[in-house]
């Protein structure tokens, strides 16, 4: 199931690669990121399937126990899981610089691209009236009723103690959350652009980063913060969930008419969403950075951490056309036993792109 939900995520940018047509676009960039995880997310379940066959085989000629065969299964899972993780995350880093430079204005989208190559078929120049009447023409048609989108977050993380986030034992700035998924935008009234409903699927990585040289130790059903025996040069605490989002959206973009009929285009002024999401939690992991006898060493440990498998909240967020002001809120905690209950909250930027 871990693996499946980790492929199911992964696949994401890959239906982003639908809308691309030109090499040097957002999209067709997009594209060529989605195809590199596909061809990383195949390999790696393919190799999985043959491992676990292999232990099949092996339990049916009762050369290893049931226990014995769950273990290696469970193992086998693990070692790919992580390989997939470790080749996406330069591809992780990629696809950061390529919306960073799409935010910055270095790229252009394959729809505006293709309306302002418009030329007369005789060759003849066009006057500035003309090519503004032109991309008009191209940009003034009505979207579908329901169009998809590319979303991505990031910003700073932290917890919520006793409701509040003051004097937290986790760093404000070092601390931080990133998200990406693909969206659905349905037009709720057909004769009006105001209230739209967005959905998908998105995968959320929520990261803290305590203070002091501590780190988090389970003991029993608690998960503790402790005072690390050894000098830390970093000491971080990664969730990362798979979440179905729900949003509520009113878009302020003005309906407009072309030869007496109403058209409609979302994201072109302000807009403000509230709604939710809920899903389950993929994995968690402790990194630490650290030196021993002069050499740099990082030191990576998985396990659940006590922390909850499932994961809902609320979030809001406002903006004007692709770009908002983004908040979430989980409501349940994010250890699910611990005596002080402590649930995430994030602030930061969302994307959504067309």
């Amino acid at each position: 199931m871990r693996n499946f939900t980790i492929s199911l995520a992964l696949f994401l940018c890959l239906f982003v690669s639908k809308i691309v047509a030109q090499e040097n676009t957002f999209e067709a960039r997009a594209k060529a990121i989605s195809i590199k995880i596909e061809t990383i997310t195949k390999t790696q379940k393919d190799s999985l399937k043959i491992e676990l066959e292999a232990i099949n085989n092996q339990l049916e000629n009762k050369q290893i126990s049931v226990a014995e065969a769950n273990s290696k299964k469970q193992i086998a899972a693990d070692n790919r899981a992580a390989k997939i993780e470790g080749r996406v995350g330069a591809l992780q880093q990629e696809l950061n610089n390529l919306v960073q430079e799409k935010v910055d204005g270095k790229l252009e989208s394959e729809y505006r691209k293709k309306s302002f190559s418009i030329k007369y078929d005789n060759g003849s120049k066009m006057t500035k009236e003309e090519r503004i009447q032109r991309n008009d023409s191209v940009y003034n048609i009505s979207e579908k009723r329901t169009t998809s989108q590319f979303v991505y977050a990031f910003g700073v993380n932290n917890l919520v103690t006793d409701g509040k986030v003051s004097d937290s034992d986790y760093r404000y700035l070092g601390s931080h959350f990133y998200e990406w998924g693909l969206t659905s935008n349905t037009r709720i009234l057909e004769k009006s652009n105001l209230l739209h409903v967005k959905y998908g699927l998105s995968l959320m990585y929520n990261n803290l980063r305590p203070t002091d040289d501590r780190i988090f130790v389970k003991n029993g059903e608690q998960t503790n913060l402790e005072t690390s025996a050894i000098d830390l040069k970093d000491s971080r605490f990664r969730n990362v969930n798979l979440v179905v989002p729900i949003y509520f959206e009113f878009d302020f973009s003005k309906n407009k008419t072309k030869d007496d009929k109403p058209f409609f285009k979302s994201h072109q002024s302000v807009r403000i969403g509230f709604g939710g999401y809920a899903g389950t939690r993929i994995k968690s992991k402790q990194i630490l950075k650290f030196e021993d006898d002069d050499q740099k060493t990082k030191l990576r440990t998985r396990g659940d951490f006590n922390a909850n498998n499932f994961i809902y909240g609320v979030g809001a967020y406002i903006g004007y056309r692709s770009y908002s002001l983004y908040m979430k809120y989980d409501l349940n905690p994010l250890f699910k036993d611990n005596v002080v209950k402590q649930n995430n909250i994030s602030l930061g930027l969302r994307f959504d792109f067309n």
